[in-house]
């Protein structure tokens, strides 16, 4: 199985995940800023993964080591569990609407990190969590799992539903990248490797 754990502990946060591409359950989100519980919970979901978190971060000074920290882990996870990257269609695109807002998500797993962010929020807060710790979250994830991460909003007023498009958007593309496709032998790349 497709699986990783990870355990990090800094001065600022203390993560333990686990994450199976090939389950669907459990799904357990708590990182001490319930908006970003919610959004990762939608991530998994979407993406269609067994996904558990346990963050302890210093949130009496903010949520931002704790958004960034998961990031990192999770996109060391997602490494660790693709492995080689045998079979994997490696391409994933998808485009979420949510009432007025409609968003999309680009990515290749090709080992080469680079994030585009292209939306932007009217208000700074959602609940206690800072709207641009979501570029923060995407930009940790993108880097650590080695990928390219095209984010847009495409249009949408709704901060909440901009946010929740984004984070389906990257899940559903996620699982379109990672989906093991029998037409496809080897690594998905002229270099033989990714």
């Amino acid at each position: 199985m497709r699986q990783a754990e990870i355990e990090r502990n800094t001065f600022e946060t203390k993560i333990k995940l686990s994450l199976n591409l090939d389950a669907q359950d459990p799904v357990d989100i708590q990182t001490g800023v319930g908006f970003f519980d919610h959004m990762l919970t939608l991530f998994a979901r979407h993406g269609r993964m067994s996904l558990v978190v346990k963050a302890d971060g210093d949130l009496w000074v903010d949520s931002h080591h704790t958004v960034e920290d998961v990031g990192i882990v999770l996109g060391q996870a997602l490494k660790e569990a693709l492995g080689d990257k045998a079979g994997i269609n490696r391409y994933g695109t998808s485009f979420v609407p949510m009432d007025e807002t409609l968003g999309m998500a680009s990515l290749d797993l090709s080992g080469r990190s680079f994030l585009v962010f292209d939306a932007s929020f009217d208000n700074p807060k959602l609940g206690n969590f800072d709207t641009e710790l979501i570029e923060e979250f995407f930009q940790a994830l993108a880097f650590n799992v080695q990928m390219n991460l095209h984010l847009k909003i495409l249009h949408g007023k709704n901060n909440h539903h901009k946010s929740e498009s984004l984070f389906k958007a990257t899940g559903r593309a996620l699982r379109e990248a990672i989906t093991v496709n029998p037409d496809i032998h080897g690594v998905n790349s002229t270099k033989g490797m990714l």
